[in-house]
């Protein structure tokens, strides 16, 4: 893990370089079987995108034949498929999902947007939840059941219809069973084992058995990314979600070993994610470094946080914590760790990142399972202009216009000026009716 001591040093090694992320080489052995060699993942993209537009399910079952070994036909699971895996679930499992269900809902609920019409000004808006969205959970070497309630219960909180989920089957097409006890919780109407850009794909264009759909939430590998901004126009998406990343800004009181569980409960997510640590002190700093040694060496997942650490991983020794979260303001990270004294203080100067975690109490884990927002943020410094998905990911807002006959005579003269300086005359003329009527010629 690379150590720097200085802002500019560590300002120079948190530059973001806008290249693309390389894929882990087991991504890259993943897909050979299907794509062979010398495929880079924007041409299979642009291949998997063009078969399932053509072929629809053929195209899908092929696909997750090829990448995911499974070789079944019905790609839908039934509602008492959901019901039955909730059953099977340890009880105290079970009661923590829903705990956990229950706290992102009460969130949710108290940020729903209200439409509003002023008969004075004689403008509002009108909100609508969308009809039906897909939701996609990633799988591969871990299951997401925190990422079906993170994504699909605001969406039921925002009214949409019909809640649609995909997520990758093993080899013998099977979903782990807490997957399918999320869902059930959080109300998913209809789930899908299929993964990858094939999926995306699917619920963007609809297929024989998967509905179009009208957006697509959720974080994904690669390939799934790629599927998302490509297909964004045939379908709304919430992001582009890369590796996931945290900053914690630390001072000479924050705990050791509670920075470096923090940093490496990211690490162990992927091999391209990005622990940071930002501290005033010295002592801090080596002392996070030796807990990480330790820890990791007994982590089961230590080789996958190993090597986010190595390749990613940073600590910065700074002189002062506004220095700390100026480099913060500069990364805009996904999460940011205040563990400073007087946390609430120094948020106020925080103004890029996609959530903040206030002092040694609300770590970042919690985040990611129950504390109540959704743990899809923004990744990559897109935290500089996105938000975390919310309410506003499921609803449309329309604008409202009624004025009044009054209000429209005194509006028509400005508009049809501005239309006619446009060099639109049909604008013009359109006002000019509404405006106020001239006196015809030779009347008294």
């Amino acid at each position: 893990m690379k150590s720097v001591r200085g802002v500019k040093a560590a300002r120079k090694l948190l530059r973001r370089s806008g290249a693309r992320p390389l894929m882990p080489p087991s991504m890259k052995e993943h897909g050979r079987p299907a794509f062979g060699e010398g495929q880079d993942p924007e041409q299979t993209v642009d291949r998997i995108l063009a078969d399932v537009a053509a072929r629809g399910d053929e195209a899908v079952r092929q696909y997750t034949r090829s990448l995911d070994g499974w070789d079944g036909e019905a790609f839908e699971m039934s509602g008492e498929d959901m019901a039955e895996a909730a059953r099977s679930l340890a009880p105290e499992l079970l009661a923590a999902l829903e705990e956990a269900a229950g706290r992102v809902r009460a969130f949710h609920q108290a940020c729903l947007p209200v439409g509003w019409f002023d008969e004075a000004m004689g403008l509002g808006q009108a909100i609508n939840p969308l009809e039906t969205v897909g939701v996609y959970v990633p799988g591969g070497t871990a299951a997401y059941p925190s990422t079906v309630l993170h994504t699909a219960i605001p969406a039921r909180v925002a009214g949409v219809t019909t809640i649609v989920m995909a997520t990758p089957p093993d080899a013998n097409g099977c979903i782990a069973p807490v997957v399918l006890a999320a869902a059930n919780i959080a109300g998913v109407d209809r789930v899908f084992r299929m993964g990858g850009a094939q999926a995306v794909a699917a619920m963007a264009y609809g297929t024989q058995s998967v509905p179009r759909v009208d957006k697509i939430v959720g974080p994904g590998n690669i390939f799934v990314t790629i599927a998302k901004r490509k297909l964004y126009g045939t379908v709304g998406i919430d992001g582009l979600h890369g590796p996931t990343e945290t900053m914690i800004i630390a001072d000479d009181l924050a705990e050791a070993g509670h920075c470096a569980a923090d940093l490496l409960a990211q690490a162990e997510h992927d091999p391209m994610a990005t622990p940071i640590l930002v501290t005033t002190s010295d002592r801090l700093a080596r002392e996070v470094s030796d807990e990480l040694e330790r820890r990791l060496a007994v982590l089961e997942r230590g080789e996958i946080a190993g090597a986010a650490l190595e390749n990613q991983g940073l600590i910065a020794v700074v002189d002062t914590i506004e220095q700390a979260v100026g480099l913060a303001n500069d990364f805009a990270p996904e999460h940011l760790c205040l563990m400073v004294s007087e946390p609430h203080s120094w948020m106020q100067k925080v103004r890029n990142a996609g959530a903040i975690f206030l002092g040694d109490a609300s770590p970042e884990v919690l985040g990611d399972y129950n504390a109540g927002p959704s743990h899809v943020m923004p990744t990559g410094g897109t935290a500089r202009f996105a938000s975390p998905l919310g309410l506003h990911d499921f609803v449309k807002v329309t604008s409202v216009i009624g004025l009044t006959a009054e209000d429209s005579r005194r509006l028509a003269g400005s508009a049809a000026l501005i239309a006619r300086a446009e060099g639109l005359t049909a604008h013009a003329r359109s006002a000019e009716l509404r405006g106020p009527k001239r006196e015809k010629r030779g009347s008294s």
